[in-house]
C-alpha cells in the first residue's frame, strides 16, 4: 500500500484541519479548518480485520518535528504520525513499522501501520 508513482502530491492543510467537505482527488481547492483541538472520528481496521469502523480518533498538535497526528484506538492503543510535505501524506512518528500509504476515493488516504488500517481526510493534488 504505498503511495502510486503517479503524479499525486497530498496537501498536509486538509490534515491539518478535518475536513468537513474534502474536495475529491484531482481537486486543488483546501479544506475549511476544523477546531484545532476537537478530536475527529475517522475509520480503521484493527489487528489484521478487513471491516472499517469509525472508532478511531486523530488529535492534532505541532511539534519541534511538525504537524503531528495521534491516531488512537478504541482500546488505548496509538499511532503517531508526521505529516510530510513532499507528496507521501504522513510518516511514522516513532516505532518500529514505517506507515505505508494510499490514496483511495473520496479524498483520503489509507494509512496501513503493522496490521492496523486507518482512513484519514486528505486534499488530493496533481504535482506540477
Amino acid at each position: 500500500m504505498i503511495l502510486p508513482n503517479r503524479s499525486i502530491a497530498l496537501l498536509s492543510a486538509c490534515l491539518i484541519a478535518g475536513c468537513g467537505d474534502a474536495p475529491t482527488a484531482g481537486s486543488n481547492a483546501s479544506a475549511t479548518p476544523a477546531s484545532p483541538n476537537a478530536d475527529e472520528r475517522v475509520a480503521c481496521a484493527l489487528g489484521g480485520s478487513r471491516d472499517f469502523a469509525p472508532v478511531c480518533t486523530v488529535e492534532r498538535g505541532i511539534t519541534d518535528a511538525g504537524l503531528s497526528l495521534i491516531v488512537r484506538q478504541p482500546g488505548g492503543g496509538f499511532h503517531r504520525l508526521l505529516v510530510t510535505d513532499d507528496g507521501r501524506g504522513v510518516i511514522a512518528a516513532d516505532g518500529a513499522e514505517p506507515a505505508r500509504v494510499a490514496v483511495i476515493d473520496g479524498g483520503q488516504i489509507e494509512v496501513a501501520i503493522g496490521s492496523d488500517r486507518y482512513r484519514l481526510p486528505a486534499t488530493v493534488k496533481p504535482r506540477p
